[in-house]
């Protein structure tokens, strides 16, 4: 019997935004990003001046999940997670977010910020078990299908050098 592969996180390339958006449109068909978005994204992601971090997971040279993080000052803000269906509980969306945390960490953020669609439950649990805690609601966030947007917020954890649950978690996955 063979051992599952775990698969390997790297840097998201401008070569990976193909693939990425095969699994964006799958994963959320009625309000995916656009090429241009991630072109976008990327571009802030290299050389001096850096603002992002976006990387992907990759299994058998194919794309299973990807996640971004913007920094701006103090707060970083987590763009996207994204985990393929098949992938969906092996820990993948808690190993993405940790390497978000680290980013933010790394940029001096002193909070970390995202939105969650209210109806994704699933994701809610990951984040809150990482700490993060609601503070607010954007009525009609994402769009068309207006749905409303949970805003959640994660205070690092001041003079440890590391966000909570940054090294610790397992299990649940997100896709959104």
């Amino acid at each position: 019997m063979t051992e599952p592969v775990t698969p390997v996180l790297r840097e998201m390339r401008w070569w990976d935004i193909d693939p990425v958006l095969e699994l964006e449109k799958d994963l959320f068909p009625e309000d995916a990003w656009s090429r241009g978005m991630f072109w976008s994204e990327l571009a802030h992601s290299r050389g001096p001046g850096t603002t992002r971090r976006y990387v992907v997971a990759e299994d058998g040279g194919r794309i299973v999940g990807y996640a971004g993080l913007a920094a701006a000052g103090a707060v970083g803000d987590v763009q996207t997670i994204a985990v393929a269906r098949e992938q969906w509980g092996t820990g993948l969306g808690a190993r993405l977010l940790t390497e978000l945390l680290r980013a933010a960490t790394a940029f001096d953020c002193a909070e970390v910020m995202l939105e969650c669609r209210v109806d994704n439950v699933r994701a809610r649990k990951l984040y809150e078990r990482f700490g993060f805690e609601a503070i607010g609601v954007r009525r009609g966030y994402y769009q068309p299908g207006n749905v409303d947007a949970l805003v959640m917020r994660l205070t690092t954890a001041s003079g440890s050098g590391s966000a909570p649950g940054a090294t610790s978690e397992q299990g649940t996955e997100i896709h959104g």
